[in-house]
């Protein structure tokens, strides 16, 4: 009698979930998949992408004549822009169409619609913390003074003064 073979449980990376916690999400935008999104920044350079956002894929409606098995008509890249820059994204949006679809493999974008107003910033909506006080480091430092290792011990004593810091943000 032959068993059947155990499945394996190894060790995977957080990247191999990623993207089935963010596709589904992604698909609700028109986007496939969330490569657009996540390489932004090396799709339309840092400058462009420091001033531009993708929205969405809008995808045009199939012909109700058409078979199936024709290929599919291609997307419009949806963006948000600032005001400012509008202009500049017009004229290197054939551009951006090429580089989105050398990054996708496919031509999946006819071309860019773009939309003005405000776009989000990275980390705009962090609150600074402030460093740990006096107190906080003295009450690290009483924690971790049985350690011989000076280096270890330093970092500990940052590690710890930052636990024992009151939740206080920055205004």
């Amino acid at each position: 009698m032959v068993s059947a073979p155990r499945k394996r449980n190894f060790p995977r990376s957080l990247g191999e979930f990623v993207p089935q916690a963010i596709n589904p999400v992604v698909a609700k935008q028109g986007f496939g998949e969330a490569d657009i999104l996540l390489h932004w920044p090396e799709i339309a350079g840092a400058r462009l992408a420091a001033v531009s956002e993708p929205l969405r894929l809008q995808w045009p409606v199939r012909p109700p004549g058409r078979s199936p098995d024709a290929p599919p008509e291609p997307a419009s890249l949806i963006l948000r822009v600032e005001g400012a820059f509008a202009l500049e994204f017009q004229h290197v949006g054939p551009l951006l169409v090429e580089r989105v679809n050398a990054r996708l493999g496919w031509r999946c974008v006819g071309r860019v619609v773009l939309k003005q107003g405000p776009v989000r910033r990275e980390g705009a909506g962090r609150r600074k913390v402030l460093p740990p006080g006096p107190v906080e480091q003295q009450r690290a430092a009483a924690v971790t003074q049985g350690i011989d290792d000076d280096d270890l011990r330093g970092a500990l004593n940052r590690l710890g003064a930052r636990v024992f810091q009151p939740q206080r943000a920055k205004t």
